[in-house]
């Protein structure tokens, strides 16, 4: 009997690697949208990260048949108010790379001591069935913005986020994925899915069931 489906939908390297390393012990096929290169991105035009993260699941799930897990995350900074939030991927504009945010965001804090420099990295997963049923879990990280890059690991924002589990002397890029794993918002939004995924995947099984 072949195992279900699940489709990470997204093209981002570094979450799909993060993604599948946590679910790597779920009884799933685990395929991602590099599996289906055709399909253009939905819009995504959610006020929130819950919005956005459930228009891309849906918009994933109904393409493909597939069930589909779909995250929304970003990077909220508290004298900012908020921003960049759910704009973090274009916060320095459409096209923008990784290295054009931080750089927007390390001049908007140029005159911002450290100990005022709080943030938090939120992230949003939902996971989406064709039926129509889904479940969603968040996750949050606490730190703050250093005053230069750091580190060679991770993605994002993460040379720049100093975490509050290392008392804000380590970077998110200065931690190895394993230990990530273990302490991101992505990570305890995921850990907060494991816990749900059974229960969802039965009712979803019932379901069908009960149509046949």
């Amino acid at each position: 009997m072949s195992k279900a489906g699940l489709l990470i939908g997204t093209t981002n390297k570094g979450k799909i690697r993060e993604i599948t390393e946590v679910l790597r012990d779920i009884d799933l096929e685990i395929k991602s949208l590099e599996d289906y290169p055709n399909i253009p991105p939905p819009l995504e035009t959610g006020k929130t990260f819950l919005e956005n993260a459930l228009i891309k699941a849906k918009y994933y799930a109904e393409h493909t048949g597939l069930l589909t897990l779909a995250d929304d995350s970003g990077l909220e900074v508290e004298v900012l108010d908020g921003a960049p939030g759910i704009l973090s991927a274009r916060f320095a504009g459409p096209a923008a790379t990784d290295e054009d945010n931080i750089k927007k965001l390390l001049n908007l804090l140029k005159d911002v001591p450290e100990e005022k420099r709080q943030a938090r990295f939120v992230c949003v997963i939902v996971c989406y069935h064709p039926t129509g049923r889904f479940i969603y879990t968040e996750g949050f990280w606490d730190g703050r913005i250093s005053l230069q890059p750091r580190g060679s690991f991770g993605f994002g924002y993460d040379p720049v986020f100093l975490v509050s589990d290392f008392s804000f002397q380590k970077t998110a890029a200065e931690l190895p994925l394993e230990i990530k794993n273990q302490l991101s918002h992505r990570a305890k939004a995921l850990k907060d899915l494991k816990e749900k995924l059974p229960l969802f995947l039965k009712e979803i099984k019932e379901l069908q069931e009960e149509k046949l």
